[in-house]
């Protein structure tokens, strides 16, 4: 999809694809070593590495969708049959999900806010990472990133946060253009350039 296109070229047209078009095949052991090598290069004032990775492949992805099926319903159990089709396939829409975790916290010199926002790096590494392979990608924060219940069931420990579940696979859809802000609305010039 976007192999072999200049950078420039790259960040014009680049574009997520929903989960739910997205089919096999997605990236194997030795693709998906090589994004996550790539979603690793990501600004982290200290070197902490205050982030980590959960991969989600294979039969695994239904069983942890069940699991938090079970959650949904003990929260709301009159979900509609639809949203019950949802919740069971929340982690197989995809051939391949990855967990991006964030473990920022207290540092004596590096504030929690940067440490984030370095997790929030990798999340797009790992989208821009996964396009570079060929794959298409998707960002997604659900409930279940939130709901600290379903973290012993995702591999999430005491004191993590999810930033977020990056779904990768191939697509048999056209992939569309969204609007994008104006950059009036959204780009405040002070000084020079104004």
């Amino acid at each position: 999809m976007y192999e072999n296109i200049t950078l420039m070229d790259y960040l014009a047209t680049r574009r997520s694809v929903p989960a739910f078009q997205m089919c096999e095949p997605g990236p194997d052991k030795d693709v998906l070593d090589a994004i996550l090598s790539l979603a690793v290069r990501v600004p982290d004032h200290g070197k902490l590495a205050p982030w980590r990775f959960i991969v989600y492949r294979g039969d695994v992805r239904a069983e942890i969708s069940q699991a938090l099926l079970t959650l949904a319903l003990e929260k709301n159990p009159s979900l509609s049959e639809d949203m019950i089709q949802v919740e069971r396939t929340r982690l197989t829409r995809a051939p391949v999900v990855v967990a991006v975790i964030s473990r920022a916290g207290p540092h004596v010199k590096i504030p929690e806010w940067e440490q984030v926002m370095s997790a929030g790096a990798a999340c797009l590494n790992l989208l821009m990472a996964a396009n570079a392979h060929g794959y298409v990608a998707n960002w997604l924060t659900e409930w279940f990133a939130f709901d600290e219940r379903a973290f012993p069931v995702l591999g999430v420990e005491p004191g993590e946060k999810v930033a977020g579940f990056i779904h990768m696979g191939s697509t048999t859809f056209p992939i569309t253009e969204r609007p994008r802000p104006d950059l009036k609305e959204v780009v405040r010039y002070m000084g020079e350039g104004e």
